[in-house]
């Protein structure tokens, strides 16, 4: 069983670099990955642009999240939910969903310098982060919620269980990143393939590490991929 070094997270693959400052907006973000009972409710609302299946996850559950669902898919989901609601939900962007999963910290975790599989659903069996010890890899979806570790912002299972989608495109490195937290487009590349973060249920320790950070084509799906919404423009309380 092969053990990273604890410096690992500050050996960034090239494109988790250069590391730069970023003011982000207002924006509510969901406590949870989409559920398979949330994504059932908006694919039964009317159409905007493409057709959704009700059921398209591998491992079912209502409480389970949503996965095997395409960039694509994601954003019809959104555009549904946001006329339903009046209210622009839409996927974050990976600034949004960075600040949001450090929630003020800047260890690998949201929870410290190291996972264990008492905190978060992922291989633990075959690799251990820095001190971290083996654990369980339970090869499946967890329901949402269900280690009840939050990080300090509310928000549950940034480490884990299903990558996410972002708006943004996928880019080499941070070089000319927006400074402001919005969404990043400049390439047709960037139009094919999209960013993923938060590891999942089948990934190793350190590609659930709040800085890591992965691609994948806008119409592909995967068992291992889900996503979360934001909420822009809504009245702060």
């Amino acid at each position: 069983m092969e053990k990273l070094c604890k410096e690992y997270d500050q050996e960034q693959f090239r494109w988790e670099k250069p590391q730069h400052q970023v003011t982000v907006q207002p924006f509510f973000m969901g406590k949870y990955q989409v559920t398979q009972a949330q994504w059932r409710y908006v694919a039964n609302l009317p159409q905007v642009n493409r057709e959704l299946k009700l059921d398209p996850s591998q491992f079912k559950g209502n409480n389970r999240p949503v996965e095997s669902v395409s960039w694509k898919n994601t954003v019809e989901f959104c555009d549904r939910l946001s006329k339903h609601t009046k209210r622009e939900y839409r996927l974050p962007s990976e600034a949004e969903w960075e600040y949001a999963c450090r929630a003020g910290t800047n260890t690998a975790f949201h929870f410290g310098e190291t996972i264990i599989t008492e905190l978060a659903n992922y291989d633990g069996n075959n690799q251990i982060y820095g001190d971290g010890v083996k654990g369980i890899y339970k090869k499946e979806t967890t329901e949402v919620g269900s280690f009840k570790v939050a990080n300090n912002f509310g928000l549950y299972d940034m480490h884990g269980n299903v990558w996410e989608w972002y708006a943004d495109g996928w880019h080499y490195s941070y070089e000319g990143a927006p400074t402001n937290g919005s969404v990043w487009l400049s390439s047709k590349k960037s139009n094919d393939r999209k960013v993923l973060r938060g590891g999942s249920w089948v990934n190793y320790p350190e590609d659930c590490r709040s800085a890591f950070r992965l691609t994948y084509h806008v119409v592909y799906v995967s068992s291992m991929i889900g996503f979360r919404v934001v909420c822009v423009g809504a009245a702060m309380n």
